[in-house]
């Protein structure tokens, strides 16, 4: 149990902080409510009433995330390549070339498709 120690230390830390803030938030925070602040806030736009159902959301938003996704997931394993880079020589270093390479390929394929328009 001695083992698991300081990882539940730090996750009582981290919880420990989490409420304090939301705690410390609500008590000094101002509490001055208006229309304004309670209406719904989509992006610097007025939100439009959505059809029955819910509606559609443009695809244009799930790329949008994919993307996200796809390039998180490369600094993801690109983070600890670097930090054992001297230890995995000249295959570590072939091996991350053919990633980002098909990363690359994507990217490229994105690019061409218009995926990254924000118009």
């Amino acid at each position: 149990m001695s083992e698991y120690l300081p990882i539940l230390v730090i996750g009582a830390i981290g919880f420990g902080f989490a409420a304090f803030s939301v705690v410390a938030a609500a008590l000094t925070g101002p509490k001055r409510y208006n229309r304004a602040k309670a209406a719904a806030y989509e992006c610097g736009i007025e939100p439009s009433p959505q059809a029955v159902g819910g509606g559609r959301f443009p695809v244009k938003y799930f790329l949008t995330a994919m993307l996200f996704i796809i390039f998180d997931i490369e600094i993801v394993f690109l983070y600890p390549w670097a930090v054992t880079f001297d230890q995995l020589g000249l295959f570590g270093l072939v091996e991350m070339l053919l990633f980002m390479g098909t990363v690359f390929v994507a990217y490229a394929y994105v690019w061409r498709r218009g995926g990254l328009e924000w118009d």
